[in-house]
């Protein structure tokens, strides 16, 4: 039911007033029709179906334009992949309903490389967005032709106000995308984020923050995916402020933190906003510059009416794959979590979890392997108990990579765990706070390890995060592996044992897992990650997901 314009326009400040408050930002809107207003969102990963959603948003967006003629809509990162919808469609159909939105601008999130390079220069030529990059650069043959659909930055004129808008993308999407995207044929990265150090970043994008003064920039505001996560250091946001200046806003994605409104001091010791509206628009951001040149930042949550086209466009698309996305593959007794106890803080990333020993088992099924081992980070979504669709399953492994299996010493399986634990923490946080996340974080099968996070990692990374070696100090200990008998035994590093995964660590060296890249393959692209689950509960489990499966098993041991 649609309520009276005069109600729900109450209503609505009401809400946001409230919230502003909490926040500490002054107000939301003042009704003065030469506000400038840049709505904002971060790591959407799909059509969801929390807070706003796209067509509240899209509906709040025309009400605003009554308003005042200054509203921009902008994303900061990870809009074009994540769910079911993204994964069938490689991020088109995500393109198209942004499109029906109406963004104006974008920056690319690492996760819009997960659909390879010739993909993703296909998607920016269908985007109506423009969308930004002033910290990627390409040094292959001939031109990018992503680099080709990008621009450091845009200068836009609201009035008399000359506003810039500057987009940084994180070094960290070489290693949390494919690493292999980045290649040329010989094997080389082609492509960098500046990210050699935090002063090769900090650089760029001050360049670019002067150019935009040059230009005539009255502000200068930093569409960002670079997340506050301690792991990210010095690539964070708070990092890239405190060392620049010139910025007076950054909106911010990557870490899905949702930060109203905060305020960080620059390299000057002047006052930098900084706001990130979490993930899956639950929040959209609005950042607000007045006529009398006072920023302030906020976050919403909820707004009464939707925008009936937009909606009917999402409608219309997801009918077209509900029969098959709906179709029941299997039962589950028990819930498959990414999540620790507390049904809110993400775990998959720092610690063992039921759902990551389902997957791990199933590759290590389907493959034969002693072993296997999967990426905490490709693991997306949770399978709630009762009957499990292929919507569900997909949801998990939205990233369509291919079962694989190598032979490895126990030498570089232990250098693999202590390049996937080196971010792990003794505390992993609480009430949706998580510590020490790591995308490579492995879930495993077959293996039994301790992490002793008393003992400082010693791995070494290069530019690109990629792994290059591992001191004699090392925090995994007590590695056990699965015999033939069903006992555990100690691991032996100058052994070779099979090991199973997908293309994305083993052939593409993702999260910076490098280290069978040059491995012998016994499979080579098998078959797609989803089906690897469908097929373990198929033939291993007989259709039903049991209660071996009701907590985590003791494989990882967190010290």
């Amino acid at each position: 039911m649609k309520m009276a314009r005069g109600k729900w326009t109450l209503v609505l400040l009401a809400a946001v007033l409230a919230l502003t408050q909490l926040t500490g930002c002054e107000r939301l809107f003042s009704r003065e029709n030469e506000d400038i207003v840049i709505l904002f969102t971060n790591d959407v990963h799909g059509v969801s179906s929390e807070g706003i959603g796209y067509a509240g948003l899209a509906a709040y967006k025309e009400w605003l334009e009554e308003e005042t003629p200054y509203v921009t809509l902008v994303d900061c990162g990870d809009a074009l992949q994540g769910d079911a919808l993204g994964a069938v469609s490689r991020g088109a159909y995500l393109v198209e309903i942004m499109n029906a939105v109406g963004y104006d601008f974008a920056v690319l999130g690492n996760h819009e490389f997960d659909y390879g390079m010739e993909q993703l220069a296909s998607l920016l030529s269908e985007a109506d967005a423009q969308y930004l990059g002033c910290n990627i650069r390409y040094t292959g043959e001939g031109e990018s032709a992503v680099l080709a659909a990008l621009a450091p930055y845009a200068l836009v004129s609201y009035g008399a106000v000359d506003v810039a808008y500057v987009g940084v993308s994180t070094p960290e999407s070489i290693a949390k995308s494919t690493p292999a995207y980045f290649m040329g044929e010989d094997g080389d990265f082609v492509y960098d984020f500046c990210g050699a150090s935090g002063e090769t970043l900090y650089a760029q994008v001050q360049r670019t923050v002067d150019e935009c003064r040059q230009a005539g920039a009255d502000y200068v505001i930093v569409l960002a995916h670079l997340g506050v996560d301690e792991a990210s250091a010095p690539f964070c946001s708070t990092d890239l402020i405190a060392a620049t200046s010139g910025i007076d806003a950054v909106l911010d994605g990557h870490s899905h933190s949702v930060i109203p409104c905060d305020v960080v001091r620059n390299e000057a010791g002047e006052n930098v906003l900084l706001a990130s509206t979490g993930t899956g628009l639950a929040n959209i951001g609005q950042l607000i510059i007045t006529p009398s040149g006072h920023l302030q930042t906020s976050l919403i949550s909820a707004y009464p009416e939707d925008d009936a086209e937009v909606q009917a466009y999402i409608d219309g698309t997801l009918s077209q794959y509900e029969a098959d996305l709906n179709r029941v593959v299997a039962r589950s007794e028990v819930l498959l979590t990414t999540l620790a106890e507390d049904g809110q803080t993400r775990q998959i990333r720092n610690r063992e979890t039921n759902l990551g020993d389902f997957c791990a088992d199933a590759y290590r099924a389907m493959a034969g392997a002693d072993i296997a081992i999967v990426n905490g980070g490709g693991i997306r979504a949770d399978i709630a108990a009762g009957e499990v669709t292929y919507g569900d399953i997909i949801a998990v492994h939205p990233y369509g990579n291919t079962l694989c299996m190598v032979e490895a010493t126990g030498q570089e399986i232990l250098d693999a765990l202590e390049m996937a634990s080196r971010d792990t923490q003794a505390e992993s946080g609480a009430g949706g706070t998580a510590i020490g996340e790591n995308g490579g974080f492995l879930q495993v099968s077959g293996l039994m390890y301790t992490i002793d996070t008393a003992i400082p990692s010693s791995v070494v990374v290069d530019e690109n995060g990629m792994f290059v070696s591992c001191g004699d100090s090392r925090r995994v200990k007590d590695v056990l592996v699965l015999g033939a008998d069903g006992g555990y035994e100690a691991l032996d590093p100058a052994a070779v044992y099979t090991v199973a995964s997908h293309n994305y660590l083993f052939k593409d060296g993702g999260d910076g897992l490098n280290l069978f890249m040059d491995n012998d393959y016994i499979i080579d692209e098998g078959m797609l990650d989803y089906q690897i689950l469908i097929a373990y509960v198929d033939e291993a489990l007989g259709g039903v997901i049991g209660e071996e499966y009701a907590q985590p098993q003791g494989r990882i041991l967190v010290e």
